[in-house]
């Protein structure tokens, strides 16, 4: 049986940065690094009265550690993406991405992402080494954003996100989650408009060669319409396009099994496993050494047929 049953990718080999990305071949990596003091998971690395350089450091070892235990692209982040996370304004969360970027270049040609939507900080990331700009609004927040993209011929990937701050609810333990958001349709309505963004993607300058498609697990969807939406990636098959899962200690899977962000390792495997059955390309992923081992062992599964 194969992982790609029906619809066949436009582009079933992709080059980011030095290295090549076969689709459909295995399933890829994705490493998070977070230079944040408030990410939703908890390991955020920058601390209140620490020293950059230290951060950078932590940074750059948590990346290589990574790439260790079989990422194989690293995503640095410098603003939580969490329901009802503080805003960062971009000067703040340049300096926090940039140097990690620019010394963890220096010790690896491994692919470096930078997650953000602000075209700035793309800009000075692309600069610094980055090799793909993971974009949780799908160049929709900063009317900059596509153009820096293009310009750079750098791979990117769009998020699906309905994400409002009024859809939000919070608890102690469990974090954020949303509520009562409404779709006509889910994978229908999800699928159209990623083919939005795709579509004003390639207008701007993008080579469809270079987009990677997110359905935006834990961004504007309730518990159990992310859980619909993972069952169902293999629909956003008919877009043609590689398709990046973000399951790792969300939500949906913490309100699903009553824990919080440290004990979902066990949910988050699940899910992983789950997307990679369903055709998912690369996964996203906090605990990289458990998640590389669960989709090699899926991958091989599948492979015998």
């Amino acid at each position: 049986m194969s992982r790609q049953a029906g619809q066949p990718l436009d582009f079933p080999v992709c080059q980011i940065g030095s290295r090549e990305f076969r689709w459909g071949e295995r399933t890829y990596v994705m490493g998070i690094v977070n230079a944040t003091p408030d990410s939703f998971s908890g390991e955020g690395l920058l601390r209140e009265g620490q020293n950059p350089e230290r951060m950078v450091e932590m940074a750059v070892a948590q990346a290589l550690a990574f790439i260790e235990d079989g990422a194989d692209i690293i995503d640095v982040g410098g603003e939580s993406t969490r329901p009802g996370a503080a805003l960062v304004d971009e000067e703040t969360e340049r300096e926090r991405v940039v140097p990690v970027i620019r010394a963890l270049r220096a010790r690896t040609d491994v692919p470096i992402s930078v997650d953000t939507y602000k075209a700035g900080v793309a800009r000075a990331a692309l600069e610094a080494g980055a090799d793909l700009v993971n974009d949780v609004w799908a160049l929709q927040m900063d009317p900059q954003m596509a153009a820096v993209v293009a310009e750079h011929g750098a791979a990117v990937v769009l998020m699906h996100n309905r994400s409002k701050p009024r859809d939000t609810a919070m608890q102690e333990r469990l974090g954020g989650r949303y509520v009562g958001v409404h779709y006509a349709d889910l994978i229908p309505d999800v699928i159209r408009e990623l083919g939005e963004r795709v579509a004003a993607a390639e207008r701007a300058g993008i080579a469809r060669d270079r987009i990677i498609l997110d359905p935006g697990l834990g961004f504007g969807k309730t518990v159990e319409q992310n859980l619909q939406l993972l069952n169902h990636t293999d629909a956003l098959h008919v877009l043609g396009l590689p398709i990046l899962l973000g399951p790792s200690r969300k939500s949906f899977i913490g309100y699903t099994l009553d824990l919080p962000p440290d004990q979902r390792v066990e949910g988050t495997a699940a899910a992983v496993a789950v997307g990679v059955l369903r055709g998912a390309h690369i996964m996203r992923v906090h605990d990289v050494r458990v998640m590389a081992r669960v989709c090699r062992m899926v991958d091989a599964i599948l492979r015998a047929g």
